[in-house]
């Protein structure tokens, strides 16, 4: 196996590493003029952030100018040197070049979450009447273009580029940066209290509303049916089986009384009623004819006997 495309790889990876890794803190220390603003950066631990980058520029500030920034808070010197890290790569070629001539730039600050409003950016204005000379200010509105470029310190295309710039870039409110953060994180605003719920209205009780009366579960007493009428049961409240609606009366009727025979009993009963005085009367004519019929007969016989 030919091992010359693995080294040819090998070579290519190596390459490309080395282009992309830098460390500023060895850039700076080849020029001691920016040794204060050198040393800001690593005592902050913001060397360390930009070493991790793989593309940014940095503003160096000459330690003449960078003395302003010595005797002040480590926050506020972290936070203004942070001011000096822009992420992406710009150097003079490029900034000399600007579509619009002028452009608004993220810096290492904005990704720290402590920039309100512009404080995170800078502006930077190239002027075409002062031999093209490009200014650095802050973004936050009002604030002067404050520092300008001098000069490229250091460049790899197009990982990391330093610049000199004339001054520090200070914006207004950069100090109470830490303060404000510390107030709002021990006073956070205060809860919204929840929406009182309103007690539920009491349901209507039963016994405050007038009820109309219930129904009495007894029985009404059967209105008197006509004489000779059969009588049905009035529908109960309480009557046992679905209440149906009562079928008319029948149309009364009169029972009439058989003539009694002699063979047969009277009947005595609860609620027999008595025979017709038609019907006896009828009954003691028949009887008497009966009798005439048998005398005659008898009269007939003795007779026929007498003759004989």
């Amino acid at each position: 196996m030919d091992p010359r495309p693995s080294l040819l790889l090998l070579l290519l990876v190596s390459a490309a590493t080395s282009a992309a890794a830098f460390n500023i803190t060895k850039i700076l220390n080849q020029f001691p003029d920016y040794s204060s603003f050198n040393s800001f950066l690593s005592q902050t631990g913001l060397a360390d952030d930009i070493n991790r980058r793989q593309t940014i520029t940095v503003l160096a500030v000459p330690n003449g100018a960078a003395s302003s920034l010595s005797g002040q808070p480590a926050d506020v010197v972290k936070h203004v040197a942070s001011l000096h890290v822009i992420l992406d790569y710009y150097d003079v070629d490029k900034l000399q070049s600007l579509s619009k001539g002028t452009a608004l730039l993220t810096t290492l600050f904005q990704t720290t979450g402590l920039a309100s409003g512009q404080l995170g950016f800078l502006n930077v204005t190239e002027n075409k009447n002062a031999d093209a000379q490009v200014a650095f200010g802050s973004a936050v509105p009002g604030s002067p273009l404050s520092a300008y470029l001098v000069k490229s310190i250091a460049a790899h295309p197009y990982n990391i580029s330093v610049l000199e710039v004339s001054g520090l870039i200070f914006p207004p409110g950069i100090v109470n940066v830490k303060a404000t953060a510390t107030a709002t994180a021990s006073n956070p605003p205060p809860v919204a209290p929840a929406p009182s719920v309103a007690p539920a209205s009491p349901a209507p009780s039963k016994a405050a509303s007038p009820a109309s009366p219930a129904p009495a579960h007894t029985k009404s007493a059967p209105a008197a049916a006509p004489a000779g009428v059969v009588d049905a049961p009035a529908p109960g409240v309480d009557a046992e089986g679905p209440v149906t609606e009562a079928s008319p009366p029948p149309s009364p009727t009169i029972a009439v009384a058989p003539t009694p025979s002699a063979d047969s009993p009277s009947d005595e009963g609860v609620g027999a009623e008595a025979p017709e005085p038609v019907a006896a009367e009828e009954a003691s004519s028949g009887s008497r004819v009966g009798l005439g019929v048998a005398g005659m007969a008898g009269l007939v016989g003795v007779a026929v006997l007498a003759a004989l």
